[in-house]
């Protein structure tokens, strides 16, 4: 189990790489539960937002200063082989001395190092059930990066859907397990 949220996040990037290296040669155009994405879509989109993390946390960069760098496909003819370096470099940017203590310039304002990895670390969880479901693998999420996820997400849950970046929150069941309610916080039905 996890100790410190370097473990967490290290733990959620292992997860998703593992199902990255599972998506076959005919399943990249696949649909995923993110509507408007498809597997190469959701893993670009994730590759690319471990590929933020080295200029904002480390080179103290803004959003506007990276500018649309980090834009359009980051996979190349490799995407599993991005995926691990892009996973590395964030990982290694947020373990760097003092970088959990950082501000960090993020488009939606100032923000502790240690608040964005934690964000990060939950995008990746949810994400790699989105991945999951996508492929057919098995999309049963560990329950401590399930329960980590949730303490992430809850204090700010209710906004999610008014970003645009979500589906409005599901009712859950009652008796609901942690990931079914993980997911129906973030607009997904388990």
């Amino acid at each position: 189990m996890p100790q410190t949220l370097l473990d967490w996040h290290a733990a959620a990037l292992r997860l998703f790489g593992e199902r990255v290296r599972a998506v076959g040669a005919s399943q990249w155009g696949a649909a995923t539960p993110c509507t408007e994405w498809s597997v190469r879509d959701l893993v670009n989109h994730v590759t690319g937002e471990q590929l933020w993390i080295p200029p904002l946390v480390t080179e103290g960069r803004t959003v506007e200063e990276v500018g649309d760098a980090l834009s359009g496909d980051l996979l190349g003819e490799d995407p599993a082989a991005a995926w691990d370096r892009a996973a590395a470099a964030g990982h290694a940017a947020f373990a760097a001395p003092g970088a959990l203590e950082r501000t960090v310039a993020l488009s939606y304002g100032p923000t502790r190092g240690s608040a964005y990895c934690s964000e990060l670390t939950a995008d990746c969880v949810v994400h790699t059930w989105d991945l999951s479901r996508a492929i057919g693998a098995d999309d049963r999420l560990p329950d401590d990066l399930v329960e980590f996820s949730i303490k992430e997400v809850m204090p700010y849950a209710d906004g999610l859907a008014a970003s645009g970046m979500y589906a409005e929150p599901l009712d859950v069941p009652a008796g609901a397990n942690a990931q079914t309610r993980l997911l129906a916080l973030l607009g997904r039905k388990g």
